[in-house]
């Protein structure tokens, strides 16, 4: 006869385990250290368990666990009240570079295509209200409103930092992308 605790860990198991992935990724992001991103993700999954019963069968396990790794993360970050630079988003100058692909792939699913080192330093320097956002959208494949929820923020805050966020790693590889044939040298 199994336990209460038996019957608990097999839930955990089936539902946040094969979650596990795209917490580390998420971590990694945001941490931007393989052994900063590894704890992270262990206590991550170690809360999740302890708090077991707080979460509601069936519902997003993956959008619940994304939350606890904020929380974490962000925890961690003030204890070692350790400051990044930021970008103040109202200086940020509007563009478009990459105008051969804008129409028809207007929610970044460009770069999906193209993601390799020169992608991921690129992420790893956007400001982190940037990162975060676009690494549970573009790399995750979360909803907006299921950003929304994760980051504790409304919907139009997360379409704009999104926004924001692509039209940074535009600039940053727009010589990148025409060096590796992605796109074509625009005119003016």
């Amino acid at each position: 006869m199994s336990s209460p605790s038996d019957a608990r860990r097999a839930q955990f198991e089936g539902e946040a385990l094969p979650h596990l992935d795209a917490v580390y990724r998420v971590a990694l992001r945001l941490a931007g250290d393989r052994s900063e991103a590894e704890d992270l993700a262990q206590e991550t999954m170690l809360k999740a368990f302890r708090a077991w019963e707080q979460y509601r069968p069936g519902t997003n396990a993956k959008a619940w666990l994304l939350t606890i790794l904020r929380h974490t993360f962000i925890n961690r970050y003030r204890r070692a009240k350790h400051r990044r630079e930021t970008v103040d988003v109202h200086e940020i100058e509007p563009f478009t570079v990459f105008r051969e692909v804008q129409d028809v792939d207007p929610e970044g699913s460009f770069f999906a295509r193209i993601v390799d080192d020169e992608v991921l330093r690129a992420i790893d320097a956007l400001p982190p209200d940037f990162r975060e956002t676009l690494v549970l959208s573009d790399v995750e494949g979360l909803s907006y409103a299921e950003i929304a929820d994760v980051v504790g923020v409304p919907v139009g805050t997360v379409k704009s930092r999104l926004f924001r966020a692509r039209q940074l790693l535009q600039k940053w590889l727009y010589a990148y992308a025409v060096e590796m044939g992605y796109v074509r040298r625009g005119g003016p």
